[in-house]
């Protein structure tokens, strides 16, 4: 079928699951820990709720290679086949990415190099914009190719009729990155600090860095959040490459970066969101749509680390489903709360299983990328 994805709820019908293939180790260097830094910073700290273990101090490397436990990856590998199983029985088409070999340990560039993880969390580096792909220049290093990894789905897309797009690439260099949001932004102050950039002959300031799920799509509306100089200068581009086919409205440190775990589009009028302070940060419009705030989770949802392995998300990484249908969402097996609000809310609910959510940092949207659905370009915000 022919590349068609306005919005996040209309009936889906193909979509790109994600791998963990390969998967062995986080490289803690400038960019990852800038990406992380909120859930590193915080939910690895001192902290104690009695449901998840956190590292204790002094027990994560403060750089270099985090290696990953090989049961994590295969019960995750278990749990991908489980999420692409559960949408073809519910007739949805998927595409899987090819998987990094092995050998494939590095990624190199004139200005740095770093490790490469495999295509997990493909919703992040690719925005699918109507019926154009437009792969997004990426925050971490070690996904600066993940791309690559989806291209014989992306060309076939593109042989079918399809716009295939590439946003500048940044040279990614420590200088490239604002780093005022961990600075300054996060509460209660950054408990980990960043360290100062090192200089590079490959200097050239602020770099548009800009992830797919910073962005909220509402048919002709796409809602972008924006935190850093990086961000900002990503949705310039964005809105003057979609100029007179999108309308582009920004929100500001909704998130650090990603919102899709903040606030997801179920349905015209009806938003899945963490908190209703969340919901006050975004455009009049949308605060004016039914608002789905989760009870906390009153049962031990997650599973339970060992020090020394890094949690990547907050507790609330489970807000991350995926809509099939305006009527029906997957949803984590593991969050009886959340499944019988939306069901309160008449929503049939797809149970799946996804265990180590928050040591890969994704649940269901950021593991998928849908390419086809039946919705177009509708006005949902007039």
């Amino acid at each position: 079928m022919q590349l068609n994805s306005f919005d996040e709820w209309s009936p889906l019908k193909e979509a790109i699951v994600g791998s963990a293939q390969n998967y062995t180790s986080h490289q803690r260097e400038l960019s990852f820990d800038l990406f992380f830094h909120d859930n590193i910073a915080g939910d690895n700290s001192s902290r104690s709720e009695w449901y998840y273990p956190r590292l204790t101090a002094g027990t994560a490397p403060r750089s270099g290679s985090q290696p990953i436990k090989q049961r994590y990856v295969d019960e995750l590998n278990e749990d991908l086949e489980g999420i692409a199983k559960a949408l073809e029985s519910l007739a949805v088409t998927v595409h899987r990415p090819l998987d990094i070999a092995p050998t494939t340990v590095q990624v190199r560039t004139p200005a740095w190099e770093a490790s490469v993880v495999p295509p997990l969390n493909i919703r992040d580096n690719t925005l699918i914009a109507g019926d154009e792909i437009i792969e997004t220049p990426p925050m971490i290093r070690s996904r600066y190719f993940e791309t690559q990894f989806l291209h014989p789905v992306f060309q076939e897309y593109f042989r079918q009729g399809a716009a295939w797009t590439v946003m500048p690439r940044p040279l990614m260099t420590d200088a490239s990155f604002d780093l005022s949001y961990v600075r300054a932004s996060t509460a209660g102050g950054p408990t980990e600090p960043i360290e100062d950039p090192h200089p590079s002959p490959y200097d050239v300031g602020y770099e548009m860095m800009f992830d797919g799920a910073q962005c909220l799509r509402l048919g002709r509306d796409i809602v972008v959040n924006v935190s850093t100089a990086n961000h900002a200068l990503g949705c310039d581009w964005l809105e003057r490459h979609l100029e007179g086919r999108f309308r582009i409205h920004r929100v500001h440190q909704l998130s650090d970066s990603h919102i899709d775990s903040m606030v997801l589009a179920l349905r015209p009028g009806t938003l899945l969101v963490r908190s209703e302070a969340v919901a006050e940060k975004l455009p009049e419009q949308l605060r004016r749509w039914d608002l789905i705030v989760p009870p906390a989770p009153e049962s031990d949802n997650f599973p339970r680390y060992d020090d020394d392995d890094l949690i990547l998300t907050s507790k609330f990484i489970d807000l991350n489903v995926l809509s099939v249908s305006p009527d029906t969402v997957l949803v984590n097996e593991a969050c009886p709360e959340l499944i019988r609000e939306l069901e309160r809310h008449g929503f049939t609910v797809v149970p799946v299983r996804h265990r180590h959510r928050r040591l890969f940092g994704g649940g269901f949207h950021c593991f998928t990328l849908d390419t086809v659905r039946e919705g177009g370009p509708e006005d949902y915000l007039d």
